[in-house]
């Protein structure tokens, strides 16, 4: 008779367990996958703020797949050299920013207009770094 009274003590932790998470709403049919989703999008705003006071420097995202190749096509036959980064450009909101390191050493920034793919401005970056 000893042997039931432990098996029941050693349920009950479990059952403690699936009434906490239950009461938490943490069972996985909860149905409330909104919330989860919609605290995640807001922490994305949070970290570019972060990012932003943290640096000064708004984040970017990188280019990929036919754009990525397309603007570092034209960048490139425009300013030979080597690519370092190519991205949508968040200083110039539409635009498209791909960082070249040139033979000399230096480094400009080609800002192209996605639906052309043409060069509308450049950057030097060693001059924006010297004025800094």
């Amino acid at each position: 008779m000893r042997a039931m009274p432990r098996r029941a003590l050693a349920a009950v932790p479990s059952a403690v367990l699936m009434f906490a998470l239950v009461a938490c709403g943490g069972g996985s049919d909860s149905g409330d996958s909104a919330a989860g989703a919609s605290d995640t999008q807001a922490a994305a705003p949070a970290e570019d703020e972060a990012a932003e006071a943290e640096g000064g420097d708004a984040v970017e995202t990188p280019l990929t797949g036919e754009a990525k190749e397309k603007a570092e096509a034209a960048a490139l036959a425009a300013y030979p050299g080597t690519v370092v980064k190519s991205e949508e450009d968040a200083e110039n909101p539409g635009m498209y920013a791909v960082e070249i390191k040139k033979a000399d050493g230096s480094e400009v920034e080609v800002y192209l207009d996605p639906a052309t793919y043409k060069v509308v401005k450049t950057k030097d970056e060693e001059a924006d770094e010297a004025g800094s």
